[in-house]
């Protein structure tokens, strides 16, 4: 499981999606999660899956390798899902003691985890089809205008990007010591979930340990490379707007409408 978490990885490719502009993708996204909260009907989130389906499709990454990414939150998705449908009052059509189940409640509990999924999968093409440097830099550009009032852009970007970066590298770590402790005797996989749990917290001190060596060594790196913040700093290669990022902004504007009006009058 720990091996089917793709938050932060990068999935090459040079799709149209790669290669538009990262702040493009960021506001995409912003607007995306916005339109699934504005989204009050299954109609709605129709219109959203439809969207998110051609966005896959034109990234050219397999949707097998996105739905992979729903495994490690699976448990989160059923909790959600089973909290709603035995909480939420209306006309009751099963009940067992003080546990019923309830027409409304089915259905808020379906749209809540609709929700939760179109919301993972949005999220995570943000980062499957951009490269965390240029994530850093679009991340830095869109927050410029805080500069003015002595907010620290770049060291702020550089947290996200470096904390983004981190997840993929911390969960192989974490597959290494498991592997090395299962050498050796160590069981994660049988008993309740609860055992299963407890099983993991020998886990946590070497994995600690592991963290801020990595940490320790990137610090010495980029000191080693006279990192001093993003003071005079240049870059190689500055961010321009194409005609394929004029192109994706209308379109995401044009769908925030769709979805607007669809609250509306439907």
């Amino acid at each position: 499981m720990i091996r089917d978490i793709t938050l932060g990885q990068y999935y090459a490719g040079e799709s149209v999606i790669h290669r538009l502009d990262p702040r493009i993708k960021i506001i995409g996204t912003i607007l995306f999660i916005a339109e699934l909260f504005i989204v009050h009907d299954f109609i709605g989130f129709a219109f959203c899956g439809a969207a998110l389906a051609i966005i896959v499709g034109v990234s050219k990454v397999p949707p097998a390798f996105i739905l992979r990414g729903l495994k490690p939150i699976l448990l989160i998705i059923i909790f959600t899902f089973c909290l709603n449908i035995f909480m939420v009052d209306g006309r009751v059509i099963w009940q067992w003691g003080f546990l019923k189940i309830t027409v409304e409640g089915i259905y808020t509990a379906a749209f809540m985890g609709l929700r939760l999924v179109l919301l993972i999968i949005g999220s995570s093409l943000l980062t499957l089809t951009t490269k965390p440097i240029s994530l850093t830099d679009a991340i830095e550009r869109l927050l410029r205008p805080l500069n003015r009032i002595g907010v620290p852009t770049h060291e702020i970007a550089m947290m996200m990007s470096i904390a983004l970066r981190f997840i993929p590298t911390l969960l192989e770590e974490t597959d290494k010591i498991m592997k090395a402790q299962q050498a050796r005797g160590a069981d994660f996989e049988s008993g309740n979930i609860l055992s299963r749990a407890k099983s993991l917290i020998p886990i946590l001190v070497p994995l600690f340990v592991s963290a801020f060596r990595i940490a320790q060594d990137l610090a010495m790196a980029m000191e080693a490379r006279c990192y001093r913040g993003g003071k005079g700093r240049t870059r190689m290669h500055e961010m321009k707007f194409a005609g394929r990022d004029v192109a994706a902004m209308i379109t995401l504007g044009v769908f925030l409408v769709v979805i607007i009006l669809e609250r509306i009058y439907l």
